[in-house]
């Protein structure tokens, strides 16, 4: 889950690497689980729950159906939840769907309940551009602005207090550097602040630059930073995200979405598709609703995230993007 990190070189202590590796966070969320959902569990095993469990940690899929604080606790959640939302609805992408900034937050609902509308409203302010708020936004556009605002949350709210700042004439030494810790302490910041005026790329550079020095959450790679401040000699807030969010290294650092020219293609899922589409073809009983609902449904558990395997729910996220409830009542 932590790319370089050697558990047995000994320059890495114990500590270190639990802290990176956030090995007693998951352990504990499993332990805890167990003891609410021990009835279900029962007939399971306890070896079996933690290897099922920590399975689901590795594939990704242990995001579905969570609270909020749980997927972004850790860098790797955060991860898995943007690539789960590309998975469900990447056929949104591939029709050429555009939706509203309140469409895509009721997507990321229907796979995290209480996902914050705040975020989804700062990612369609970067993907829009200059345009209103309520305008419609391709899949791919709004995919990588999300990534962008969800993954590195913390470090752009730092990034935008110090914005603000400067902008309103604060001396690049009096500006106060927020704090991983003071950061996590405000509530999201509000939209309605400025945030498409200039001020001198170089001055928020440095400043920036001191913050990737304390700052204990994830940030982009300096290198990505410098690229998109270097563009021109005046930057906005919003700007400086737009390009960000376009910069295929950051992309590639996180890990989650392939590249933007192939973020409508996912060949395991295509092939599972292609192989329904052949069985319903030469099928005797394609014509059969209750065939074609059984192909469907196998398609879906191979290719689709399947559920959380310590936090079950009545909800299917088809592989096609549609959603589906599935509810003893209604059979």
């Amino acid at each position: 889950m932590t790319s370089g990190m050697n558990c047995f070189n000994p320059a890495v202590t114990v500590d270190e690497y639990l802290a990176e590796t956030n090995v007693l966070f998951y352990l504990s969320d499993a332990l805890a689980q167990l003891l609410e959902h021990k009835e279900e569990y029962t007939n399971v095993g306890v070896t079996r729950y933690f290897a099922e469990y920590f399975s689901s940690v590795k594939n990704s899929n242990h995001i579905l159906f969570r609270e909020f604080n749980y997927i972004r606790a850790t860098p790797h959640n955060r991860a898995s939840f943007i690539r789960v939302f590309w998975r469900c609805y990447r056929q949104i992408g591939k029709s050429g769907d555009m939706l509203s900034m309140l469409e895509y937050s009721s997507l990321l609902q229907l796979l995290c309940p209480d996902f914050p509308v705040e975020i989804v409203k700062n990612a369609a302010r970067i993907a829009l551009m200059n345009e209103g708020a309520d305008c419609l936004m391709s899949f791919s556009d709004f995919l990588y602005a999300f990534q962008l605002q969800f993954y590195y949350q913390e470090f752009l709210d730092s990034v935008l207090l110090i914005y603000q700042d400067l902008l309103a004439g604060k001396s690049p030494n009096t500006v106060i550097v927020p704090t991983s810790a003071s950061v996590e302490q405000l509530p999201c910041l509000a939209l309605e602040e400025k945030r498409d005026l200039e001020i001198e790329a170089s001055t928020l550079a440095g400043c920036i630059d001191a913050l990737c020095d304390r700052f204990r959450h994830s940030h982009p790679p300096r290198s990505c930073l410098k690229d998109a401040l270097e563009e021109s000699g005046k930057v906005a807030y919003d700007s400086l995200l737009r390009s960000l969010a376009k910069h295929e290294i950051i992309n590639q650092t996180i890990g989650a979405l392939p590249s933007k020219t192939e973020v409508l293609i996912d060949q395991d899922l295509d092939q599972e598709l292609d192989k329904l589409i052949a069985q319903i073809s030469v099928s005797p009983s394609s014509n059969s609703s209750g065939s074609a609902v059984g192909m469907l449904k196998e398609v879906q558990r191979k290719a689709s995230p399947r559920r959380n395997i310590h936090h079950r729910r009545k909800m299917e996220v088809e592989s096609d993007g549609s959603t589906e409830e599935t509810d003893s009542s209604e059979n």
